[in-house]
């Protein structure tokens, strides 16, 4: 068997969506969104975005690789959707690539807004002219043993996975930018974006009253945090 594939049987309410989306318009997003959570759900800092002003947000499509044998994510597409997240677990392996530019490509023609991988890419230069954007743990040239081997482990698609230190369930919000990745459980997403949009308004009200010249003191005193 080389996959095992199941279909994602949660789905997000869509205005919540179109509420995270929005929030990718304000500074440091998943800073405030892991601020709004009490910083859970934030990926580990080895997870890095590959090219600058990366920002996504969607639901998880998960990917778990079997670790020390590593073979290429392709069966994931069958059941990706437009605006999702390819989240994949491959054990943090960095020596052997995962993820190239031809998955890349593939994944922009099925309108999937982004990939986060728990282990390495290649080809990142074809990714970066994609404009296709991914966070990863390495690049390496190495790719996987399945095209020389004929051996394909099985993957498991739509499971929950492990990924930056972070649980993941298909459908969880995923939110990426510059600075890291966070993950917002489907269950709290609504209370998450109200929290995060009341935090954004003050955020930007402080800037304002910093350009008025206000002291730390009377921030402190307005906001209670800065």
């Amino acid at each position: 068997m080389r996959a095992i594939i199941n279909k994602r049987e949660v789905t997000v309410d869509q205005g919540v969506l179109e509420g995270f989306k929005e929030l990718l318009k304000i500074y440091s997003p998943s800073c405030v969104v892991a601020d709004s959570q009490e910083r859970e759900g934030v990926m580990r800092s080895y997870i890095r975005p590959l090219m600058p002003n990366t920002r996504f947000v969607g639901p998880a499509l998960t990917v778990h690789l079997q670790p020390g044998n590593q073979v290429d994510c392709l069966d994931a597409l069958s059941v990706a959707m437009p605006g999702d997240v390819i989240v994949v677990d491959a054990g943090g392996e960095t020596e052997t690539s995962i993820w190239g530019g031809l998955m890349a490509g593939l994944c922009k023609m099925k309108g999937v807004v982004g990939a986060v991988v728990d282990g390495a890419i290649r080809d990142v230069d074809e990714i970066r002219d994609l404009g296709f954007f991914i966070f990863s743990k390495a690049i390496v040239p190495r790719s996987t043993h399945s095209p020389y081997s004929g051996k394909y482990d099985p993957i498991e698609v739509n499971v929950p996975i492990q990924c930056g230190g972070v649980l993941v369930r298909p459908g969880d919000l995923i939110l990426g930018d510059d600075i890291g990745v966070v993950v917002i459980p489907l269950e709290n997403a609504e209370i998450v974006l109200k929290n995060a949009k009341e935090q954004a308004r003050k955020e930007e009200l402080t800037r304002e009253k910093i350009r008025q010249g206000k002291t730390v003191e009377e921030l402190l005193q307005e906001f209670g945090r800065l």
